[in-house]
């Protein structure tokens, strides 16, 4: 470890460098990463493995009063691909620049969040304080960035998982360079679609009719029609964030099985992410005339999706969202992280 270069740096980057990129994560290496580094701080760690659910890791630091309900710090190890081509250094050699920025996969989304748990807690040791009121658990998820239905899903429902007596836990966020603390409110809802366009299938040399082709393209064209309108409301109003706009990236399509025969279906796959701004139901039933204005046997499910009414329940709970935001104002009113202190 260079003599310039701070532990918590240092450690951030040993992690980095685990290459946990999905589909072929190394969870075995990552996880006994992160038990050892728990050694090193004195902490309990074990790895949580199910045929239910992909293998979690577990920091627990049992507090004073423990029948309390626990704190819960929450994040997850696994990183989307990499085109290294498009990458000016090894996105998991961690390469730190003579300015101090650090290039790898997982750098923010979401290692560091991970490494801030690890490395605050290393902090409070060292000035004495190793044991809190409440319980607190560590827990490093598996696969949230292909949907969780393996991990924090499938865990969450288990008797494990109950044990654990959570009582409130923190989970991704963003990163900051300085001292200014983000509160957001109102976040986009992801809806993952599948799209599928069946059509006549037959021999590649011929015109055939009502292929899955012509129906997949218009699909697209309207899609990324609706992308362009989405993406010039941004371009046109400066005051403006991401968070005001609906994105929408075609991401996967599916089809064929040789070069010489029309197939029966094509499948698309579309990353939406639907600002709280646009009304659900009026954005589905945009999905649903894409189809049916593309022609028969053109369908769609989804594959993530909070659905049309998820709003509702965010103002169901309104009272108790105003009262978390009051309470997280007084927080950063002390001197101290109090949040380790609940």
């Amino acid at each position: 470890m260079s003599q310039q270069e701070d532990i918590a740096v240092t450690k951030f980057r040993e992690y980095l460098r685990v290459n946990t990129e999905q589909p072929n994560p190394d969870y075995e290496g990552c996880a006994k990463f992160l038990c050892g580094l728990a050694t090193e701080l004195g902490i309990e760690c074990q790895t949580i493995r199910s045929e239910e659910y992909m293998p979690f890791v577990l920091m627990s630091i049992p507090g004073a009063q423990p029948e309390l309900p626990a704190l819960l710090l929450y994040s997850h190890t696994d990183v989307v691909p990499t085109f290294k081509d498009h990458w000016t250094h090894d996105p998991y050699s961690a390469f730190k620049d003579e300015s101090g920025n650090i290039f790898a996969r997982g750098a923010q989304d979401m290692k560091c969040v991970g490494s801030q748990y690890i490395e605050a807690i290393r902090r409070h040791f060292g000035r004495g304080k190793k044991q809190w009121k409440r319980t607190i658990h560590l827990l490093f998820g598996p696969d949230e960035e292909i949907g969780g239905d393996k991990g924090m899903r499938s865990f969450a429902l288990t008797e494990e998982f109950r044990k654990l007596n959570i009582g409130f836990a923190l989970d991704e966020g963003l990163a900051s360079e300085n001292d200014t603390y983000k509160v957001f409110y109102g976040e986009r809802v992801p809806w993952w679609l599948k799209v599928t366009c069946g059509g006549n299938p037959g021999h590649g040399s011929k015109f055939i009719e009502n292929t899955a082709a012509e129906k997949m393209q218009k699909v697209i064209n309207s899609a990324l029609a609706f992308r362009e309108e989405q993406r010039q409301l941004l371009t046109n109003h400066s005051d403006w964030t991401l968070g005001d706009v609906t994105t929408l990236n075609l991401n996967q399509a599916h089809g064929g099985v040789q070069i010489n025969v029309v197939p029966e279906k094509y499948e698309l796959y579309f990353d939406i992410r639907v600002t709280p701004k646009m009304d659900f139901n009026e954005m589905q039933s945009r999905i649903e005339k894409w189809c049916t204005d593309a022609g028969p046997d053109v369908k769609f499910e989804f594959i993530q999706s909070n659905g049309p009414n998820s709003l509702d329940i965010y103002f169901e709970k309104l009272p108790d969202v105003v009262s978390l935001l009051m309470f997280f104002i007084l927080c950063f009113q002390k001197e101290v992280p109090y949040f380790l202190h609940i």
